[in-house]
């Protein structure tokens, strides 16, 4: 995900437009698509959220945010540290998303878990959902390419936490 589509980039430009603050990671792909986007635009209300000592991508050399993890293995757990903080801290949400990555959608459900919308661009269908309650989490099952739903199962648990037991059964 190195290019942002014409729908997000007028998204983002209401932020800009707005003077939202902007709470973004440092991956590869669109966090550094995204930090692209707005260090283009010299748009200086952004902070950089990573793990660890060091962060991989800060485009605009805007502040950073350090988020301290207690391990070593640059894994999953490892950069969801820096997301949960972002989710903690964050007002709302703005995601784009791919269908598949675990990391986008753990953030979602953060997100809504803590009564945060959320506004997700879904890649793969060209497509907005906007997500106001944990509840509307529902309607990302909806979009999830089939081959990563085992696996957004074992690394965040997704149909647990989108539906209710009685529903999850219903889908397997």
């Amino acid at each position: 995900m190195g290019r942002l589509s014409q729908q997000v980039k007028e998204r983002a430009s209401n932020l800009i437009d707005e003077g939202f603050l902007v709470l973004v990671g440092d991956a590869n792909g669109a966090d550094k698509a995204i930090q692209k986007f707005f260090a283009e635009r010299a748009y200086p209300n952004v902070i950089v959220f990573h793990t660890g000592t060091s962060c991989r991508n800060n485009l605009g050399r805007w502040k950073t945010r350090p988020v301290a993890v207690d391990r070593a293995q640059r894994d999953f757990e490892y950069y969801a540290a820096k997301d949960l903080a972002m989710s903690q801290e964050a007002d709302y949400g703005f995601m784009v998303w791919d269908g598949e990555s675990a990391g986008t959608v753990n953030n979602v459900l953060s997100l809504l878990e803590r009564g945060k919308k959320v506004v997700v661009y879904v890649s793969s269908k060209r497509a907005f959902l906007t997500l106001k309650s944990a509840a509307d989490a529902a309607k990302l099952r909806d979009y999830v390419d089939p081959m990563a739903l085992a696996a957004l199962d074992k690394k965040i648990e997704f149909r647990r936490r989108v539906f209710s037991p009685q529903h999850a059964l219903n889908l397997a």
